[in-house]
């Protein structure tokens, strides 16, 4: 059973519209006024001399809204650069987050520093999962960065979500794309799922392709490196990793899911990625709920899904890692309540993309 999107409109369904009817016609509207704000913003931005951080610095965004894998394609980067002995810092905008003050740090050397209700999920979980690289929120990412450079030492910045702050110069520009719906309906928001036209993808320098599975995905390849002068472009997947149940104190490998009955929820950008990766690890789906992106649960939301899964006699109450840093204190309620983690991974030329970031960073003379 699947309870689609209850709490909001479907905007997957609305972004698949191409044709223009009389209930589009008020977004095509916005969508319009939208494009010329974009366009306006970009031309001014151009005009002005960007601020430079004292260190490498690599942006990982996205053209449309919703999700790519931005947050674990920036916890891939930063766990190579610390390898590599480079000091990285994660500076994020902190989208739906409360904290107080320009600048918020999350994490530092030592650990955390605040709750994911006050950081917002993904910076949270970025910090809880990167021990040692600091992540600080701000929505002037320049000052951010100022702070992780005087007080850690951070040379290697990255910005989680960086593609549209473009008022900060940066050495690298990289850009994720949905292999399966990179573009949406090909209109901007709020009609369609673009934050910008595509022809400014002509700003990135590489292209990453989101799940791809094992698949060479050709056509879309062929149509990046036509487009935007043959600059670098890599194949990824998000593969699972781990199943968590925190409140047994169990790690179990992704194969345990092969054969449970589930009762499974996920307040992500699409709900239905996560329970098809749960089918294709042979679990038995017997609900699913949807909820937006970033959604707050509820006490009354969280023990209705406590109630479907002892109903239906399941073997686990699953969901992500993003909504199980949401659930706080609620997460307490249900012993069998578990959580899948996530791996990004490059899968088509990982070797070259790793050796264009250290090349790059020694280009802005960040050496070891």
């Amino acid at each position: 059973m699947q309870d689609g999107l209850p709490f909001m409109t479907d905007w997957s369904k609305v972004h698949e519209k191409t044709a223009l009817s009389p209930g589009i016609l008020p977004l095509a509207c916005l969508s319009y006024l939208y494009g010329l704000a974009v366009r306006i913003r970009t031309t001014l931005y151009a005009s002005k001399r960007k601020r430079k951080l004292p260190g490498f610095v690599l942006s990982i965004g996205n053209l449309t809204a919703g999700g790519t894998g931005k947050t674990p394609a920036a916890a891939m980067v930063a766990e190579w650069a610390l390898k590599k002995g480079y000091r990285p810092a994660i500076l994020s905008r902190g989208y739906r987050s409360k904290h107080p003050g320009k600048i918020f740090p999350v994490s530092d050397e030592n650990g955390l520093l605040c709750t994911p209700a006050e950081a917002g999920d993904e910076p949270y979980l970025l910090a809880k999962n990167l021990p040692g690289v600091p992540v600080i929120l701000s929505k002037t990412r320049y000052d951010a960065g100022l702070l992780a450079h005087e007080r850690h030492g951070s040379n290697f910045f990255i910005l989680d979500d960086g593609f549209q702050h473009i008022g900060l110069d940066r050495d690298l520009d990289l850009v994720l794309l949905d292999a399966a719906n990179p573009f949406g309906n090909l209109h901007l928001l709020p009609r369609g799922p673009l934050r910008e036209p595509v022809d400014h993808l002509q700003r990135a320098d590489a292209f990453i392709l989101t799940r791809t599975g094992h698949g060479t995905n050709a056509i879309m390849m062929n149509y990046l490196k036509k487009k935007f002068g043959g600059k670098p472009a890599f194949q990824s997947e998000h593969v699972p990793s781990r199943v968590l149940l925190p409140n047994l104190n169990q790690s179990h490998g992704p194969d345990f899911i092969q054969g449970k009955r589930i009762v499974a929820f996920a307040g992500i950008a699409r709900p239905e990625a996560f329970r098809e990766t749960l089918r294709a690890l042979g679990g038995e789906i017997l609900h699913f709920t949807g909820f937006p992106d970033h959604h707050v649960f509820l006490e009354s939301e969280f023990r209705k899904l406590i109630a479907e899964h002892h109903r239906l006699r399941a073997d686990l109450l699953l969901t992500t890692e993003k909504d199980f840093v949401r659930l706080g204190p609620l997460s307490l309620a249900e012993n069998l309540l578990a959580y899948l983690t996530i791996q990004f991974r490059i899968v088509s030329g990982a070797e070259g993309f790793f050796e264009m970031i250290r090349g790059k960073a020694s280009e802005s003379c960040l050496t070891l």
